[in-house]
């Protein structure tokens, strides 16, 4: 029988690639976009809606299987001018998801979190490793994690997935994200500031990766948490280097003293259980500069 999948922020990088994905697999997609869809596909259903609004239930399919709940607020910067924008779009919305979820007979909510949740540390963190408490989460982390704890607790009711990503970075990406924007400073020279001689450590995932993972997550029939990371652990000069190797230049650094505060995955449980990510990112710079 045809699955019926509801992905909000089907615009960003990782809703657009899952989309196409599901989509070729002969699932029924709606997808909740703020905006107008870039280059939409008519076999996609597209739904308008604004998550930081008063916005209603009834625009959302009357029955679903799954929720791939993506959207995350643009402002997630601009704290605290913003801050309401991030609590209705990242944890208002996720509380009127998951009651959607339950009225439309949902099997299967899978939440997009994120690897900063565990803050910082020269080991890589696996997902019983525990978070930053909340006080030091910051705004946007602490929506993350707040959502986090609203989704577990609809475990009775049907599946949870926590995914936290880790630095997805590919085609068509924001340029404010972290891995276009160094691409973009080692490109036109504007020197890359680290920490210590390397700066942090980082296993940044590409988005087909980051796709393949959520989309193996569709046949779990248990509730879990997954980090989403890439193959490689490579601190930002290592990453810098090799992006400016490949524009054939120079790469320009300034260091602050103290010790790198890395950020990496442990993703044995995501290799066992989802997807074994294989595309490196000194392979895919092409995507980076797009």
């Amino acid at each position: 029988m045809t699955k019926t999948v509801l992905i909000t922020g089907i615009k960003g990088l990782l809703g657009r690639r899952l989309a196409g994905t599901l989509n070729d697999k002969g699932f029924v997609i709606h997808g909740i976009a703020q905006g107008n869809t870039h280059s939409p596909k008519s076999s996609i259903h597209y739904l308008t809606i604004d998550l930081a609004s008063d916005w209603s239930l009834e625009y959302l399919p009357k029955r679903c299987d799954v929720v791939i709940h993506l959207a995350q607020s643009a402002s997630f910067r601009d704290f605290p001018n913003s801050a309401l924008d991030v609590f209705k779009v990242n944890i208002e919305s996720t509380a009127r998801l998951l009651d959607y979820a339950r009225q439309a007979g949902v099997k299967k909510f899978i939440y997009a979190s994120s690897g900063g949740v565990y803050g910082n540390s020269s080991q890589a963190f696996k997902e019983n490793a525990p978070i930053i408490p909340g006080g030091q989460l910051g705004f946007y982390l602490g929506s993350k994690a707040c959502s986090e704890i609203l989704v577990q607790s609809y475990a009775s009711v049907f599946d949870v997935i926590v995914v936290r990503p880790f630095f997805i970075y590919g085609s068509g990406q924001k340029r404010s994200m972290l891995i276009p924007r160094l691409f973009d400073s080692v490109a036109t020279g504007r020197p890359i500031t680290l920490q210590g001689d390397s700066g942090i450590r980082i296993n940044p995932i590409h988005v087909d990766d980051a796709a393949s993972a959520v989309t193996a997550a569709l046949n779990l029939n248990e509730s879990a948490t997954f980090n989403i990371a890439g193959p490689d652990v490579l601190s930002i000069r290592d990453i810098c280097e090799g992006m400016a190797k490949y524009l054939d230049i120079k790469p320009l650094f300034t260091q602050q003293p103290g010790k790198p505060n890395d950020l990496i995955a442990d993703i044995g449980a995501m290799r066992k259980q989802l997807h074994v990510p294989v595309k490196k990112i000194h392979e895919a710079f092409d995507d980076v500069a797009l």
